[in-house]
């Protein structure tokens, strides 16, 4: 089972990226030999804008070439996508809703649909139900099943390892990866 987790965050080692980084790491720990685990930063991806061309009804793939293109692939080859954006202006970051945007080529032949998803948004203040809220009709859009969320609160790096519920939920989230594959698994870091 291949598990791949995103971190929309510009800041490559930012709150959101701790916040997917402790998922997958709690996967890869306490996991078995069924678990394929990566995590890939969003930062430093050139991801543009959809154009709107309408040419991905035809090719079914997104016809901009940048590195959407290597992330969509990862997202494909995924059995549960873990992805986190941080709340701007209420909502997800402009990168992240650019990557949302593209997988509209995804969508017509359903390419994304049977796979988990764990959706995770990061906010300083206020916004994190705006932003889960977007990153929730990306993934039920495509017909993913939800494994559930976290809704985390910090502003400067590392601040959200303050954020005691958020830290807790990671591996709670990362308990119910595992029982995808192994309903009798248990958790020994509990």
């Amino acid at each position: 089972m291949k598990v791949l987790g995103i971190s929309g965050s510009m800041r490559k080692n930012g709150n959101t990226a701790i916040l997917v980084k402790k998922i997958v790491e709690y996967i890869k720990e306490e996991g078995c030999s069924e678990f394929e685990t990566e995590y890939l930063s969003l930062s430093g991806l050139k991801i543009g804008a959809c154009l709107g061309c309408e040419k991905c009804k035809e090719t079914k793939w997104c016809v901009q070439k940048d590195d959407w293109n290597k992330v969509a692939e990862k997202i494909v080859e995924c059995d549960v996508l873990i992805i986190g954006s941080p709340t701007y202006f209420y909502d997800v970051n402009g990168h992240t809703k650019n990557l949302i945007d593209r997988t509209y080529s995804l969508y017509h032949d359903r390419k994304l649909a049977g796979k988990n998803a764990v959706v995770i948004s990061v906010c300083a203040d206020r916004g994190c139900e705006r932003t889960l809220s977007t990153l929730e009709g990306f993934v039920n859009t495509h017909g993913f099943s939800s494994l559930g969320f976290i809704s985390g609160r910090g502003f400067k790096e590392g601040d959200i390892l303050r954020d005691t519920h958020a830290i807790a939920k990671c591996e709670d989230i990362g308990e119910k990866v595992l029982k995808l594959v192994s309903n009798t698994h248990r958790g020994t870091r509990k």
